[in-house]
Order: C-alpha cells, then structure tokens, then sequence
C-alpha cells in the first residue's frame, strides 16, 4: 500500500503494508518502520502489488 499524506514541507509517501486503520489514523510498516499517519492529513492512498520475489543467482555445473 501507499499513502500519500501532508508533511511540513509538502507531500511524502509510506510505502509498505497496511497494519490498521482507526477513525483517526492508520498504520503502515515500511522497510524503516511502522508509521502513523493521521487520517487528516491523507490525500492520496491505493494498493499496490507486492514487490517481486527475488532469485537466487544461477550457478553452473562446471
């Protein structure tokens, strides 16, 4: 998920998974940590995929 909220100097993002929601904020744990964000101050939120699984690198027989 990502949410798009109002910070003192403009806009920021959270990006990461949603951990709860309350009448007046929601939770996000992002790679850093979980953040709070008071619903007031949201102007933009939406699902997006999960990152992609990583690969393991190919190794030869040789």
């Amino acid at each position: 998920m990502v949410v798009r909220y109002r910070v003192e100097s403009g806009f920021t993002d959270a990006l990461g998974y949603l951990l709860s929601v309350t009448e007046g904020t929601c939770t996000i744990r992002t790679r850093q940590s979980d953040v709070e964000i008071p619903l007031a101050l949201v102007v933009a939120a939406k699902e997006v995929p999960p990152p992609p699984l990583r690969r393991s690198p190919r190794t030869t027989g040789e």
